[in-house]
């Protein structure tokens, strides 16, 4: 009994080496510094610019866009380390931050970025059609606000519903605090309108991935906010909203933790496909 729990163990490692090792051996390639956008003025040409990391010598790969975080105010761009060698390509969005501009603009900054995304991503060996949008606190707030609200996405002739997933780690989804700051009012005057995702709930949008840490240690009331959104999307008719609470994790610790809920998700999604 002993030998054959053995041989099935060391059946199953070698069978996991198998799987990963083609991955594992891949080369990757990763590009710095691209700019997406025609603005002119110098603030622009600074900041939108992202950088792609993908596997040279696989064609048609997943595609996973992030947002880094920051109060919508702070942050650079950046590729997750828990995405790379894993077969995506990923692709890491700067935006302009407040109060240098205006949400408006800083929410049309990233539907520019997915729309470059879209037109450009077959050039690094990126499937358009598996496109995902991600990111952690601002930058999930941003992805929020691109999937719900499709008019910025519009703006750029792309449906928003063309992306795969949405998967948005701890984002607000009342109106940002700091495009409150913006309007005079404080951290904790809640104000619910047209920069908050939740105006936005609609029935027929693509999967919604909602991930939040423990409500205890959570920023501001997040996983409350992500609760609320959650039951809303599910009255509206929304079926494939999922809302996940991390326990023992806090706002800044359940980053790392959520890429495993992420491709979770996106593995289904691609079985299905």
């Amino acid at each position: 009994m002993f030998l054959v729990l053995m041989n099935r163990k060391v059946t199953s490692f070698l069978l996991i080496i198998l799987i990963c090792l083609p991955l594992c051996s891949q080369t990757y390639k990763q590009v710095n510094d691209i700019s997406y956008t025609n603005k002119i003025d110098s603030y622009a040409k600074e900041r939108l610019k992202l950088d792609i990391y993908y596997p040279e010598d696989l064609n048609n790969c997943p595609v996973i866009v992030w947002f880094h975080g920051g109060g919508l105010e702070a942050g650079n761009k950046e590729i997750p380390n828990r995405l790379k060698e894993k077969g995506y390509v990923v692709v890491g969005v700067n935006y302009r931050l407040l109060p240098n501009v205006s949400i408006n603009e800083t929410l049309d900054d990233s539907a520019e970025a997915i729309a470059w995304v879209f037109r450009h991503v077959s050039e690094y060996n990126g499937d358009p059609n598996k496109i995902v949008v991600t990111g952690h606190s601002a930058g999930g707030y941003i992805s929020m606000m691109l999937c719900l609200n499709k008019k910025w996405l519009s703006n750029y002739q792309i449906d928003a519903d063309d992306v795969l997933m949405y998967v948005p780690f701890s984002g607000q989804a009342v109106t940002h605090y700091n495009v409150r700051k913006m309007q005079g009012l404080k951290p904790l005057q809640v104000t619910i309108d047209e920069y908050a995702p939740i105006y936005w709930v609609r029935k027929d949008c693509p999967p919604f991935v909602l991930i939040c840490g423990d409500r205890e240690l959570e920023l501001y009331g997040r996983y409350d906010e992500n609760q609320y959104l959650a039951r809303m999307m599910k009255l509206v008719g929304h079926q494939q909203t999922f809302l996940y609470e991390l326990d023992g994790h806090g706002h800044g610790t359940m980053v790392d933790p959520s890429f495993h809920i992420l491709e979770t998700h996106l593995n289904r999604l691609l079985k299905d496909k």
